[in-house]
């Protein structure tokens, strides 16, 4: 897939990702490293709390997604560089063996003003299990370089 410039993006235009098994073990070894709850690391302990069983930390759901976008069709040239999060959802906990796709759309596109060779592209990125419902929604700015002349 050929990288795609800020140029090439328009809004209503929405990429789809291919699919991500969540694993039983990945959850409990992201969590031990970074989110040390019982949720996320104790079954037993999960089926008392909210989530009613064990269930991904958000940041490794965040973190799945990311994945599933650098894989995916979107390819802004540069790279998926952040220039900020305007908005950031869990919605549905993350299970093991869950199958994990995201569809994102973009919102905006704007050329910089003080930095023409780039511009940015607000994107709403819908992470959603496979029964289609969504259990993350992010809100995000990439910076994407031009096209060169």
């Amino acid at each position: 897939m050929v990288e795609r410039y800020l140029e090439d993006f328009a809004p209503g235009q929405v990429y789809v990702s291919g699919r991500l098994h969540v694993d039983r073990d990945r959850i409990k070894s992201f969590a031990r490293e970074f989110d040390p709850q019982p949720f996320h690391l104790d079954e037993q302990a999960a089926r008392g709390s909210t989530f009613e069983g064990l269930a991904a930390s958000g940041w490794h759901t965040a973190a799945m997604t990311m994945r599933l976008l650098v894989a995916s069709d979107l390819k802004p040239a540069g790279g998926l560089v952040g220039a900020g999060i305007d908005d950031l959802r869990w919605l549905y906990p993350v299970r093991p063996g869950d199958e994990l796709r995201v569809a994102s759309e973009v919102l905006d596109v704007q050329p910089s003003k003080s930095r023409p060779d780039q511009g940015v592209v607000k994107l709403k990125s819908t992470t959603s299990n496979q029964h289609g419902k969504p259990v993350q929604i992010l809100t995000a700015d990439l910076i994407v370089k031009r096209r060169p002349t």
